[in-house]
């Protein structure tokens, strides 16, 4: 499957193939102050998407000012804690890869001169720990806190981690009710688990990312995104071409 994007003025473009499970996205064009924010969003949501891992093949695109570079850097920050996919970079000629090594860029990515032996590379050093998955988008409406609250319980209870459905509760409430209150789109709700760890997500259409308010609640008692960072053990924000994902991850010293 292939698929063609490109930015609002036409000056990058990004064709994204599927091999397996790995996502390949072929850029062109030019990677400047007006294209870096829609390349490193459209690769967090490549990798938001959970394949075993994301090539971002970057031959045919030219970068003026090499400080741009840092989007990739920046697009596996945004990904590092989850959805922890691999990121790596592909250029086919020595110069473009040089480029990379330069910058540091390849300190944090690995990068090679094909898709070839990059899909090698990912296949010796094997794939991520299976993970069980489940995804539901939810109108924009009050009775969606319950429904994500069941949902939680449901998929918890099918992959044996009924331990964790209390706080899953609470925080896919917390980050829901968020959206609702804070944006004027509908959440999308997954969660997913390695048989360690479970992770909440919830996806809205609104950019600005999601962020503590001054009010840290009623005597003292904490609200919102207050109480996600007390009951988890990481979150984070992974802004998307469209929006935003809000993530937190439980392990089991955050269980009730």
């Amino acid at each position: 499957m292939i698929a063609v994007a490109s930015d609002p003025v036409c000056r990058l473009t990004v064709a994204t193939k599927v091999a397996g499970r790995t996502s390949i996205l072929t850029v062109g064009g030019v990677l400047d102050s007006t294209t870096y924010r829609s390349l490193r969003d459209t690769i967090i949501k490549a990798a938001l998407d959970q394949p075993e891992a994301v090539i971002v093949d970057i031959t045919e695109l030219t970068v003026p000012a090499e400080s741009a570079l840092a989007v990739f850097t920046s697009a596996r920050w945004h990904v590092g804690r989850w959805p922890e996919v691999p990121i790596v970079l592909v250029c086919r000629h020595s110069r473009g890869r040089n480029t990379v090594h330069r910058n540091g860029v390849a300190r944090y990515l690995p990068v090679f001169a094909t898709v070839e032996s990059a899909l090698a590379d990912l296949s010796r050093h094997g794939s991520p720990r299976y993970r069980q998955r489940a995804r539901a988008q939810l109108p924009a409406k009050v009775a969606s806190l319950k429904r994500a609250r069941d949902l939680a319980r449901e998929w918890l209870t099918a992959w044996s981690q009924a331990e964790s459905i209390p706080v899953a509760k609470v925080i896919v409430t917390a980050l829901v009710e968020n959206v609702l209150a804070h944006t004027e789109t509908s959440p999308d709700i997954r969660m997913e688990t390695d048989g360690k760890t479970v992770t909440v997500a919830v996806t809205d259409g609104d950019p600005a990312p999601a962020v503590f308010r001054e009010d840290a609640g009623i005597n003292g008692v904490p609200t919102g995104l207050r109480i996600v960072a007390a009951l988890s053990r990481a979150w984070g924000n992974a802004p998307t071409p469209s929006g935003k994902t809000v993530w937190a991850v439980i392990a089991p010293e955050n269980r009730l």
